[in-house]
């Protein structure tokens, strides 16, 4: 072999794609959120650098927001069918969108609905399709809520209710929240909020119908927006419980649900599964089993509140 054809051989074999130079294929995982939570994806990377990936090396997380607009998580989703992701992500905010797009490629989900009742998975021990993931059944946490809300405020009959139509789950569930409300001697008043610059308006508008509390729904679109809220809060000096512990830290009354970000952590478990050859079919859904209460006194001392030492208790969390 002449030394031209020796070099343009080497040449060849060093352009080449790595895996017909017989390395292995750097995984993809995609990601499409609806808004922005930086601190959801650093969970899921956290949780995937525990089990020995690391984004950039030996992976690659392809993460996009969609900026609010579900026309553009379809338009991202359909992208990353095109680049061939080995695996897709699915958050409670974007799953409708993105999953009549990514046809059969593997899917984890992190939501809050039941997985059943949404057709997502066949059933929680034996998904038997293409999804898996995680959930927190969030519907039977709204009652949870309110009940504890009853505990910790105990004169304050009338809470208003902010909820989000972006969310598919919220009528359904605000009749339940309803039905709680009314065994429980509380009044509800609705309040509907659609962007998060209606906010402002919707404490004004539970001013205006003299609600004691707030409580909002547990839903995804609200979590972004924890600190605002217990910003909007501080200044309307209303008591306010959230689902998520975020809010209580940024200095809202209380909350009451799952550890988020610890759920996204969670979901790089079967991501690496998934990744080693699993079958999502055969990995059950797992349900989110502890859940924190955590109150914050020093806000409850700045509204000239007194709660009782009962909840205090029963808080596995308290902020001084």
């Amino acid at each position: 072999m002449s030394l031209v054809m020796k070099v343009l051989l080497a040449v060849g074999i060093l352009l080449a794609p790595a895996e017909a130079r017989g390395q292995s294929k750097v995984p993809r995982v995609g990601y499409v959120n609806l808004v922005d939570i930086p601190i959801l994806l650093e969970a899921f990377r956290d949780g995937l650098r525990d089990l020995g990936w690391r984004d950039g090396d030996n992976l690659v997380v392809e993460a996009h927001s969609a900026d609010g607009r579900v026309e553009r998580a379809r338009e991202l989703a359909a992208e990353m069918v095109r680049r061939k992701v080995d695996v897709v992500l699915l958050t409670a905010t974007s799953i409708r969108a993105v999953k009549p797009v990514i046809g059969t490629i593997p899917g984890v989900f992190v939501i809050a609905d039941d997985p059943v009742s949404a057709g997502l998975v066949s059933s929680l021990a034996r998904p038997g399709g293409h999804l898996t993931g995680l959930t927190s059944l969030n519907i039977d946490l709204d009652i949870k809520r309110l009940e504890i809300l009853k505990s910790a405020l105990p004169g304050r009959s009338r809470v208003a209710l902010f909820v989000t139509p972006a969310d598919p789950t919220f009528r359904d569930r605000v009749v339940l929240v309803e039905r709680a409300a009314q065994s429980l001697g509380i009044q509800l008043q609705i309040i509907e909020v659609s962007t998060t610059r209606q906010l402002p308006a919707a404490f004004d508008a539970a001013a205006r119908g003299r609600a004691g509390a707030v409580m909002v729904l547990g839903s995804p679109q609200f979590f972004p927006e924890q600190k605002r809220i217990a910003e909007l809060a501080a200044a309307a000096r209303v008591p306010v419980i959230s689902a998520w512990r975020e809010f209580a830290d940024a200095g809202g009354l209380m909350s009451y649900g799952t550890n988020v970000p610890a759920m996204f952590r969670r979901a790089a478990s079967y991501v690496d599964r998934i990744l080693k050859g699993a079958n999502p079919a055969d990995l059950p859904v797992e349900q989110a089993n502890t859940f924190e209460l955590v109150v914050n006194v020093r806000t409850a001392k700045a509204l000239d509140l007194v709660i009782p030492a009962a909840v205090l208790l029963r808080a596995d969390h308290v902020v001084q």
